[in-house]
């Protein structure tokens, strides 16, 4: 969350004037970013945002007039977590645990001038 001063960015349709503002949407979709900011928090444009990767994460979002003589509104907001953790059943390797010293002495003893022979860099 923060102050990120592209006042020319309408969220509702994605889209923004200025080539930095345009660069910044660009960024904000490539890592699939949420907005969650829906009214204006300066002066009648949106400059302070709260982003998350998550839908449903960030919520009770209120603006809350101004602190002191700042010209931006404070923004309240809550970060809702589930109340009980699902686990996951997928199982991954603990390479903590790995011998990569014997791995390595294995990989050592393949004659890789000979398995590669004729083959190209993809195939290899």
């Amino acid at each position: 969350m923060g102050d990120f001063n592209h006042p020319d960015i309408c969220w509702r349709d994605n889209a923004a004037e200025r080539k930095q503002s345009r660069k910044f949407l660009e960024c904000v979709d490539d890592n699939f970013l949420l907005q969650v900011i829906e009214e204006p928090t300066r002066r009648g444009a949106m400059l302070d945002l709260i982003l998350t990767n998550k839908e449903g994460l960030v919520g009770d979002v209120k603006l809350k007039g101004s602190l002191g003589c700042s010209d931006h509104e404070m923004v309240e907001f809550k970060i809702l977590r589930a109340v009980r953790r699902v686990r996951s059943k997928l199982t991954t390797l603990d390479f903590s645990r790995a011998d990569f010293g014997l791995f390595r002495d294995l990989l050592g003893r393949i004659p890789w001038d000979k398995a590669l022979e004729g083959r190209g860099a993809q195939d290899s």
